[in-house]
């Protein structure tokens, strides 16, 4: 069954809630934020800046050029950015300041948004157009993909510790 469309207002308040579980997770983690528990597996440090990178380009960064009347816009290479940015390398509470920052900006333009610039749209090179409405809805749901992630890193951090224990795995 469908559900009707979140209301900025509701997008807003996932957006924080986002924000919340990302500060606690990262003041749990402390100094292990660059920890990788498999090699090709991001760091909790890269899940992070990831974020930052994606709401400045991918959602807050397209709702923007779409209010300033910008008809298409551009894919961005995630891996190469993620390479640029080094963020295994950064202390975690400089890139928490960093999303925070970049999160509040996010959280005030949704804010911002009227009923009429939902339906306002660009042109993405390889996915074709894109509404305001798309783009807050899939923030969402990007961002509950990402904290999965670093529930992941924390879930695989005890795993080793956790001796017979996990033996309950599947129940």
């Amino acid at each position: 069954m469908a559900t009707a469309y979140l209301t900025p207002e509701e997008i807003a308040g996932y957006l924080q809630a986002t924000s919340a579980l990302i500060e606690a997770e990262l003041a749990a983690l402390g100094d292990d934020g660059s920890w990788h528990f498999e090699p090709n597996e991001w760091c909790a440090n890269q899940v992070v800046g990831h974020l930052i990178e994606a709401d400045k380009r991918g959602f807050a960064g397209r709702i923007r050029e779409i209010q300033a009347g910008k008809a298409t816009t551009s894919a961005w290479d995630q891996v190469q950015v993620a390479k640029e940015r080094n963020d295994c390398a950064r202390v975690t509470q400089s890139l928490w300041m960093e999303f925070m920052g970049v999160r509040h900006e996010g959280i005030v333009l949704v804010g911002s948004l009227t009923g009429g610039d939902l339906a306002k749209s660009i042109e993405h090179p390889k996915v074709g157009r894109l509404t305001v409405r798309d783009l807050l809805h899939e923030w969402v749901h990007h961002d509950r993909n990402h904290t999965r992630q670093l529930l992941q890193i924390a879930q695989e951090r005890v795993w080793t510790h956790m001796g017979n224990s996990q033996k309950f795995k599947g129940e």
